[in-house]
């Protein structure tokens, strides 16, 4: 389906219905190098030594990776794969003892760590069985603004972990877009939220942002982000509403038509064979008339 729809930007297809191990969380965990996961009813917690269910998220990263090499033509040009960020995983990972990740200074900079290098290794792993495609890595961060905030609850749920300082955010950030294009990927960033970090966020060294268009309010500092080279993946619209953005910032389309990429709004997880089909080929229509 994917490269039916999308062939000229493939990407590694998440499908959740599998299980845990197969969501968001659990496929980026099975790219964590040093670290080790375990599935408890809270959830994901770091732990000592392989547990079942990690091994069952990187047997599932492995499988997809062995299909879509065998179904990727000779001539594909690019392809993405997806990762939740360091800070949606502090967010959503608890310590061996309980608590988020986010709590521990010092465990959620050994996460960045860890899962820098195990990007490294994964886009040396794409290059292998792709070594024709040019290749993009996007970190998915829909916590990130939470975390910013302040606003990510504490394991009781009576109370709220502190916010992050930006340098700090900044800080893990690019230990991924650092790791990313040494390996020789393009980063990019993702967040569906109404507050996205713009600034924050392109100041961390992603060359695009992607984001939901309904949610996002044009503003100087998304057109300032834009003059700056970083590029601008919406979210969810048609060719007239990606062109009422656009000129709501004071770009017409002959500044914006090479660097940009439409995308479906917030993922397609939830969504039915047929219904993320036909969210694709909205993309992919509004895309070639763009």
């Amino acid at each position: 389906m994917v490269l039916g729809e999308v062939g000229d930007l493939v990407f590694v297809p998440e499908l959740p219905e599998r299980g845990t191990p197969a969501g968001m969380i659990g496929r980026s965990l099975a790219m964590l190098e040093g670290l080790d996961v375990d599935l408890q009813p809270a959830g994901w917690r770091l732990t000592t030594g392989e547990s079942r269910d990690h091994r069952r998220a990187r047997s599932l990263l492995a499988q997809d990776l062995d299909a879509l090499e065998e179904l990727l033509p000779a001539s594909t040009p690019t392809i993405k794969q997806q990762v939740a960020g360091p800070w949606t995983l502090a967010a959503t990972v608890e310590r061996p003892r309980g608590d988020r990740l986010l709590a521990d200074h010092g465990a959620r900079r050994e996460l960045a760590e860890s899962l820098a290098e195990g990007l490294r290794i994964h886009v040396a792993d794409l290059r292998r069985r792709a070594p024709k495609a040019d290749l993009v890595v996007q970190v998915d961060e829909p916590a990130l603004p939470a975390v910013i905030a302040g606003a990510i609850p504490t394991a009781s749920g009576y109370g709220r972990h502190r916010s992050v300082d930006a340098p700090e955010v900044d800080r893990l950030l690019r230990m991924l877009t650092d790791a990313i294009s040494e390996a020789g990927a393009t980063p990019v960033v993702h967040s569906c939220a109404s507050d996205v970090p713009v600034a924050l966020l392109a100041g961390a060294g992603f060359a695009a942002i992607s984001f939901d268009l309904s949610l996002a309010t044009p503003d100087d500092t998304w057109s300032a982000t834009f003059e700056s080279g970083v590029d601008l993946w919406p979210g969810g619209g048609d060719r007239r509403s990606i062109d009422r953005w656009f000129a709501s910032l004071g770009f017409d389309d002959a500044a914006y038509g090479d660097r940009t990429v439409v995308t479906p709004t917030c993922g397609l997880s939830g969504f039915s064979p047929a219904e993320a089909r036909a969210a694709l080929t909205r993309a992919q229509q509004a895309a070639s008339t763009t």
